[in-house]
This record gives structure tokens, C-alpha cells and sequence, in this order.
């Protein structure tokens, strides 16, 4: 069986207006959102990792885990900008996976074994979920790309999801591993 080439996008980009600071900078256990993302990437399951951000501390970081990294100068034109910058630099990609930088107690495991199942169907797209609710990260192969590339101001993945259910097949871990922070309040309660 042919190997798949796959990418990876770290969305790490936003001004995270609802937190009210960059967010990723925030610790949760003593480490920050972003190192807690980064950790939880299996890098030997990818082609190549791409790091979205606008934030100069962010790139150090990126490389100190020998990822790539590219700067979103204009994070205001929304995470569609986002996927768009990180697809044009794993265009030669099979398929990318899209990792959001908010979701602190996402597990390295589960991440492997989202990968191991999308190679068994690598035509659809794979995300993960806990009781049918799907959260991130999600994998899109190379045919939805166009559709991703298309995508405008704040409208991400979801929507090209919403057009495509028939092809969505996802893989349950546990809810703890969904939860993102999008306020301090949120921060708090881990």
C-alpha cells in the first residue's frame, strides 16, 4: 500500500478577543496553550508541521519542535486566512490534519490514533469527537482543498464539513480532550 503524504496546521493565529489576551500564552499545569499543542503532535506521523501564527514567540517555540512556521500578517481576515496560508505550504500534501492551539488536555495517543484510523479511510475526512460531537483536529484529504482555499473571512473547516456529512466518519476520545478555552473563566475551571 502507498504511503500517504500528510501535513499538519497549527492554527495559532487569533486575537482571541473573548479571552482578552493572547490566550496561548496562558498556562495550564505550568505550561502554556501553545507548548501543550505542540506537545501533543505526533511529528513522525507527518510529512511536514506547519506552525500559523502572528505571534513572535509562537515561531521560537515552533522551532525549538522543528516545525515549520509562517507568519499570518493579517490574523483580522479571519481563520479562513489561516487555512489558507498553512494549505499553501502543504499544497503537495495527500492530506493535512488542522490543529486548533486551545484544547490544553488533547492527548498525543489519541492524536496517533486518529492518524492510524484515517490511513484505514484515507479518502474521508476524520475528526474527532466524544459522544458523536465533533471537535478538532480534523483531517481533510487533497480533494477538499479547493474548498478549504475558497473559504472566506471567519468561516473555517466546519463549513466545508456541513457540505460534505456523507464523507465525515469520527473517532471518539474522551470529552476532557475536546474542551477548548476561549476565556479565562474556562481557564479557570481546569
Amino acid at each position: 500500500m502507498e504511503k500517504t503524504s500528510l501535513g499538519c496546521v497549527v492554527m495559532a493565529a487569533g486575537n482571541a478577543r473573548r479571552f482578552g489576551a493572547n490566550k496561548l500564552a496562558a498556562k495550564v499545569g505550568g505550561k502554556s496553550l501553545i507548548r501543550r499543542t505542540l506537545e501533543a503532535i505526533p511529528a513522525e506521523q507527518f510529512d511536514a508541521v506547519t506552525v500559523v501564527t502572528q505571534y513572535p514567540e509562537i515561531e521560537s517555540l515552533a522551532s525549538e519542535f522543528g516545525f515549520n512556521c509562517i507568519k499570518n500578517e493579517h490574523p483580522d481576515w479571519g481563520i479562513s486566512h489561516t487555512i489558507s496560508l498553512g494549505l499553501q505550504a502543504l499544497s503537495h500534501s495527500d492530506a493535512v490534519m488542522f490543529q486548533v492551539s486551545d484544547q490544553p488536555m488533547l492527548q498525543k495517543d489519541s492524536v496517533n490514533a486518529m492518524l492510524n484510523f484515517y490511513r484505514e479511510h484515507s479518502d474521508k475526512i476524520v475528526g474527532l469527537s466524544h459522544d458523536g460531537v465533533r471537535g478538532n483536529p480534523c483531517i481533510f484529504p487533497a480533494r477538499f482543498f479547493p474548498e478549504l482555499v475558497a473559504l472566506r473571512e471567519d468561516h473555517g473547516g466546519n463549513t466545508v464539513i456541513r457540505r460534505h456529512e456523507e464523507d465525515l466518519l469520527l473517532y471518539e476520545v474522551s470529552g476532557k480532550e475536546l474542551f477548548d478555552v476561549d476565556t479565562p473563566d474556562q481557564l479557570d475551571k481546569l
